[in-house]
């Protein structure tokens, strides 16, 4: 063979290589530019498996809630209270702890299920048979930037996307004209938008925030969502001419991802001004649905405006909705003052998620919404320093909760030792946590992966194991 020949057929190789490579690419990018192939990005697609679940509610308690104040009794702390923690602690912790500090609430058991709630949640513990608890979370950082980076995106040190456009990325939207993931008055602070944000998934998939935690949800709404100077018929013809000279700008000079995802914001913000104002206004409720979420009453008005806001996307058929406790102060995370900042916040929210709960089920959506509750860690069972009356940041063990969307009611699954420190029995880290409420959605969370910068990436990095012990 001469050098001529074997020159030929590498020189035939390396530009068939870049050709095959440019048709990939290319296809790729069409299944994600609606304009090039007609296929809407947020169009609804098939799951990988039959789902009992099409959307999620995620109830986020920002600052960490003491799981073994709220929804983790411990007979031997409270009889140890005082004592030493017998136990060696973790490796690492947040601050410094003292002695035990048994629950200042009372716990009882409540429904068929005899599942134990502390007084903090009364209301919430008239819906124990719906609910399962899971008591054998644990993360990896102690810090609430990491924790909270962890719990939505699977990784508390790099920048990926939110578990919502995760799973926007691999269902869709039920609706053409809202967003497929919405986050509602979310925090600013530790990580913020990066907990909402759809990183290399392409820019239509990340969510649409309403307010943030600053602002009061009766004034939280999607910026510039009314045009008052022009018709809707006028602003139909300007997308119409601006996709067309796009359209022919990547004719001749190639797909552009970054492009495709201005043009698909666009569009979406079009249609939008129809449907969002109404899906917002909640003027149409009755006086009873407005006391049910708690609207009544200052204490409760705001974050229940913020769950009856979350049903009313969910019956419109967004995918994903996030809704967020929180405030300038980390809401949840008492340090000191606990038996005042937990009265307060828990006061908040209880009503409002009872009424949540109830509501959804009463109109047949709970069977196929999965409602997830939660914070970033729980607490010590342990007193914070000196004093008497807080609890530090704990990742190795805490309680979350699920109801409907094809979990098992009643139930409670796994648990932390004996003092409400460790993850112990039935351990249940945030990637298998992940699998689990992809899987309800019915996506393999091994197969839901995206190709970005050399590798496959998914919401559970390559660990993760669905929890089948919970689900009905």
């Amino acid at each position: 063979m001469s050098a001529l020949q074997l020159q030929s057929r590498r020189e035939l190789l390396r530009r068939s290589a870049v050709g095959f490579g440019s048709l990939a690419l290319a296809s790729l990018l069409a299944e994600e530019t609606p304009g090039q192939t007609g296929v809407d990005p947020l169009a609804p697609r098939a799951p990988h498996h039959s789902a009992t679940a099409k959307r999620v509610i995620f109830l986020f308690m920002k600052g960490g809630p003491s799981h073994v104040d709220t929804f983790d009794y411990k007979p031997r702390l409270q009889r140890d209270h005082g004592r030493p923690y017998p136990f060696q602690r973790p490796r690492v912790t947040f601050a410094n702890t003292g002695n035990l500090l048994g629950s200042p609430w009372r716990f009882r058991q409540h429904g068929a299920s005899g599942s134990w709630v502390s007084d903090l949640f009364p209301q919430v513990a008239r819906h124990v048979d719906d609910l399962c608890f899971v008591h054998s979370v644990h993360g990896t950082n102690a810090a609430h930037g990491g924790a909270l980076l962890k719990l939505h995106t699977g990784s508390d040190n790099l920048v990926r996307p939110s578990i919502g456009s995760w799973v926007t990325y691999g269902l869709g939207s039920e609706n053409r004209n809202l967003p497929g993931f919405i986050t509602i008055c979310p925090t600013l602070a530790h990580g913020g938008v990066n907990n909402w944000g759809s990183a290399f998934l392409p820019a239509v998939y990340q969510g649409t925030p309403l307010g943030n935690a600053s602002i009061p949800a009766n004034q939280a709404q999607v910026r510039y969502i009314r045009n008052d100077r022009l018709p809707a018929e006028v602003q139909r013809l300007q997308l119409d001419r601006l996709l067309e000279l796009n359209r022919d700008h990547q004719a001749s000079a190639g797909a552009e991802a970054s492009l495709d995802a201005r043009l698909n914001a666009f569009e979406l913000a079009f249609r939008m001004q129809r449907e969002m104002p109404e899906a917002e206004d909640i003027a149409s409720e009755s006086p009873a649905t407005r006391r049910l979420y708690g609207l009544d009453e200052p204490v409760t008005a705001n974050f229940g405006r913020q769950c009856l806001l979350a049903r009313r996307f969910a019956e419109r058929g967004v995918r994903f909705i996030q809704v967020t406790h929180s405030d300038a102060n980390v809401q949840w995370d008492q340090h000191g003052g606990l038996r005042q900042g937990h009265e307060k916040n828990a006061r908040e929210v209880d009503l409002p998620i009872a009424g949540l709960l109830y509501d959804l089920k009463a109109r047949g959506l709970l069977d196929d919404t999965l409602v997830w509750w939660g914070g970033e860690f729980g607490r010590t069972p342990t007193v914070e320093g000196g004093g008497n009356d807080g609890r530090d940041h704990n990742p190795e063990g805490f309680t979350m909760w699920l109801a409907g969307g094809g979990v098992k009611g009643g139930c409670h699954h796994g648990a932390t030792d004996e003092y409400g420190w460790h993850a112990e029995e039935d351990r249940v880290h945030i990637h298998s946590l992940h699998a689990t409420i992809l899987h309800l959605l019915g996506l393999d969370h091994e197969r839901l992966t995206y190709r970005h910068a050399g590798r496959d990436f998914r919401l559970t990095d390559v660990a993760g194991n669905v929890v089948d012990a919970i689900l009905a």
